[in-house]
């Protein structure tokens, strides 16, 4: 049965995915990066390293299996990049190079639509609807494979308010960032209708993992 999940998202102490201030040179606002994601930078299975090496265990678990069984994704806006309002330039194609890491079709939900385009093996498709018709054209293009929420916050919040969530793997790292887009504020928020495991990583990241008691 396909799954809908939300996987590798990370969140801080205080429940934010980012900061403030969202820029093209500063894409979780006025937060480090390596510093809230740091965690996934480090493993050996990240699919940007360059060099070789890279921490294994229990992190790297959780970045190897990023696309595992994943066939299609869906994304806000904000995390394709940082343009508000309508698209002034076609020409920019997203924060993610040449060869973005998903390898899927991928649904980007905005208010001002823009054609389709493929880098690599991945295809943008910009879609401007609710969460769950956005759902019900992931899981066809998904052939029968998971659809992956993924981000940012704002996003995964909309599909658990639809109850559209089956699993989630959300990775808390040890800062605080004060204000942005905000997950949750407390990760306990969500037992209510999921089971929760809470794993602590050597790396100081805390892992949670949730899946439905209903499904």
């Amino acid at each position: 049965m396909q799954r809908v999940r939300v996987q590798n998202f990370t969140v801080s102490e205080d429940g934010y995915g980012a900061g403030e201030g969202q820029s093209l040179e500063r894409p979780f606002g006025h937060v480090d990066p390596g510093d809230l994601v740091g965690w996934a930078f480090e493993t050996a299975s990240f699919p940007a390293r360059t060099q070789p090496g890279g921490s294994r265990g229990l992190d790297d678990r959780f970045t190897r299996d990023f696309a595992n069984g994943i066939g299609a994704e869906i994304m806000g806006r904000n995390k394709f990049g940082p343009q508000r309002g309508p698209w002034t330039d076609h020409e920019w194609l997203g924060w993610w190079g040449d060869t973005p890491p998903f390898h899927t079709p991928v649904f980007v939900l905005t208010h001002h639509l823009r054609p389709s385009f493929t880098l690599g093996d991945t295809t943008f498709h910009f879609i401007d609807t609710g969460s769950a018709d956005a759902l019900e054209r992931a899981k066809q293009a998904a052939d029968g494979l998971d659809v992956r929420i993924g981000g940012g916050a704002t996003t995964i919040r909309s599909f658990l308010e639809a109850d559209l969530i089956d699993d989630l793997h959300i990775a808390v790292a040890p800062i605080t960032i004060g204000a942005g887009s905000r997950l949750w504020h407390d990760p306990d928020e969500l037992d209510d209708r999921f089971h929760h495991e809470v794993i602590p990583s050597p790396s100081g990241v805390t892992h949670h993992v949730y899946w439905r008691r209903d499904r």
